[in-house]
């Protein structure tokens, strides 16, 4: 048994000695699309096989109770009135999904959870979406509410919003709910329609190289970022009327327009626009099994997020020029930004070589020990039956 499910399991048997549903919500990575969730454009996420596994049964009292297996501590929510607190930090994530619930008329039975996880924090790798979507999960399983899929993430998302503060686009509760096993989704985050694509690796590993760095500015710049952007669409409004989103614009139409925009917001609407267009050719290049055209347009992304957007920062550059100079197909910066981690497909003779010279460059460049991982991409958000609760996480 993965030694997650594993420790979240017993835990609750130590503590309670009752049966619970299990329930395992996955992290994320996106392989290409990155900032153009929330101007209505196009992703390409992937669930991933490191994830937050919940336990939870009915409590026998009108005592709720939640145990953080990462924080080693208890919080006890107020189920009627589940407002947001100061302390513990990691509540709001579950009381924002809890407040969703109670506002659409649903009631809640008091209960009994233990969740841990094994998404590293500040990642990029969406242990927050995880964690929204697992519990939003988990309360519809147990209180039998029958809540659509797409509802929970919206659900998820505003937890996001309106409890963490995160203004979030709608990609990274998609891919932890919607997830399959070596599969790839396209989202049009505009009307959520979205496709499978087979994610054909052959002989290709996805390396996640983790900085180990979450520089401040990621939260407040992230919304900077978004404002900047409904800057340029308010802009660009007065002369196309028809424009909702950046996702109704061109690159030609910001470069026309550039005298007007103040700022960086220029360079923003460019690189989103851009990075719109490409994420569309980079599904084309998954269709044809063309992995090389794919691993360039992950480049021209770095590229476009370090330099227009400004979200990347000098651990991320260097650990992707790293990958450049390894001429690895492809390497980027993944997620808001600041820190976090660099997704890269490297051919699986490489991979061992490449982390070793990467780990070392590293260490050298900023004293700094960089932490790898190979993942798989795996299913979403569900609950596990007893015997598939040994293959969590394998």
């Amino acid at each position: 048994m993965d030694f997650i499910a594993q420790d979240v399991i017993s835990k609750f048997d130590a503590l309670y000695a009752e049966e619970p549903l299990i329930i395992r919500a996955p992290g994320r990575i996106n392989l290409i699309g990155e900032h153009t969730d929330y101007n209505d454009g196009f992703v390409m996420p992937a669930a991933i096989d490191k994830e937050i596994v919940f336990a939870i049964a009915p409590s026998p009292d009108e005592t709720s109770s939640i145990y953080s297996l990462s924080y080693s501590e208890f919080f006890y929510p107020n189920l009627k009135e589940p407002a947001p607190v100061t302390a513990p930090k990691w509540a709001n994530y579950l009381l924002g999904v809890m407040r969703q619930l109670v506002d659409n008329g649903h009631t809640l039975k008091p209960f009994r959870c233990v969740f841990g996880g094994n998404i590293p924090a500040g990642s990029g790798l969406s242990s927050s979406a995880a964690l929204e979507t697992g519990f939003a999960f988990a309360l519809n399983e147990l209180n039998k509410l029958n809540i659509p899929t797409q509802k929970m993430i919206h659900m998820a998302q505003w937890a996001e919003h309106n409890y963490v503060g995160v203004k979030c686009g709608i990609m990274d509760q998609f891919a932890s709910m919607m997830g399959a096993d070596n599969k790839v989704i396209l989202l049009d985050c505009r009307s959520l329609e979205y496709k499978y694509s087979p994610l054909k690796l052959d002989n290709y590993s996805i390396v996640l190289c983790n900085t180990g760095v979450k520089h401040s500015l990621v939260d407040s710049e992230y919304n900077t970022r978004r404002a900047e952007c409904e800057q340029g669409v308010a802009i660009l409004q007065r002369h196309y009327p028809e424009v909702k989103s950046l996702r109704d614009v061109t690159p030609e139409m910001v470069d026309k327009h550039k005298s007007e925009m103040p700022g960086k917001v220029y360079q923003r609407c460019f690189y989103v626009t851009s990075e719109i267009k490409r994420v569309q050719a980079a599904a084309f290049d998954l269709t044809n099994d063309d992995l090389e055209a794919f691993g360039r347009k992950m480049y021209e992304t770095h590229e476009g997020l370090s330099s227009l957007y400004e979200v990347s920062c000098p651990e991320l550059d260097f650990l992707v020029g790293q990958a450049k100079n390894a001429q690895i197909l492809g390497s980027r910066m993944m997620g808001g930004g600041f820190g976090g981690c660099t997704i890269n497909i490297v051919p699986n003779q490489q991979v061992e070589s490449f982390i070793s010279s990467a780990t070392a460059a590293y260490k050298k460049a900023f004293n700094l020990d960089l932490i790898a991982y190979i993942v798989h991409v795996k299913s979403g958000t569900g609950l596990l039956k007893k015997s598939e609760k040994s293959a969590v996480g394998s």
